[in-house]
């Protein structure tokens, strides 16, 4: 089994023990975090749903992204990605909403943006956790590092989280 498939399947178990429902609103990684999560036989017990949200439009109909909030701090940042999450959760039953966000290149780099820069957030009922990341390589090489990181980090955040018997309502 691969690094990522390996950790899809250790993200589903702690989701599944936990009784969490888990959704995605990918952008640079084109749904290749849920791709990973559906390889995974019996992930349906743990994951509700995904977005692929590419272009800033889709980001704000989709997820409800407010433009303004696009144009303010760029499509590519840590509020974004924790506000695709948030719009995610919104937008599905999920518990648990991981987003990703970022400049997989060729181009598309801007000035402080270089191309590899990509923002992650994984969001929950009063706990969100973000993060800029550089990533080295090319196109492919950049998403690959981008969901086996979104994977790991996704693992820690889920950890934390109470099961879904131990949530105040």
């Amino acid at each position: 089994m691969d690094e990522i498939l390996e950790l899809a399947a250790q993200v589903g178990n702690a989701l599944k023990e936990k009784g969490l429902l888990l959704a995605t609103a990918e952008s640079c990684t084109g749904g290749g975090v849920a791709q990973a999560i559906t390889d995974i036989a019996g992930s349906s017990e743990w994951f509700d749903g995904g977005f692929i949200a590419y272009s800033n439009e889709a980001k704000s109909k989709m997820l409800d992204v407010p433009a303004a909030q696009i144009a303010q701090h760029g499509a590519v940042s840590e509020k974004i990605a924790a506000a695709m999450a948030a719009g995610a959760l919104a937008n599905t039953n999920a518990d648990v909403a991981v987003a990703t966000t970022g400049i997989a290149g060729p181009g598309g780099a801007v000035p402080g943006k270089p191309v590899g820069t990509v923002c992650i957030a994984c969001v929950a009922a009063g706990s969100e956790y973000t993060d800029r990341l550089q990533f080295d390589g090319d196109r492919q090489a950049v998403r690959q590092q981008t969901v086996a990181r979104v994977l790991r980090e996704l693992m820690r955040f889920v950890q934390q989280l109470p099961a879904r018997n131990e949530r105040r309502t």
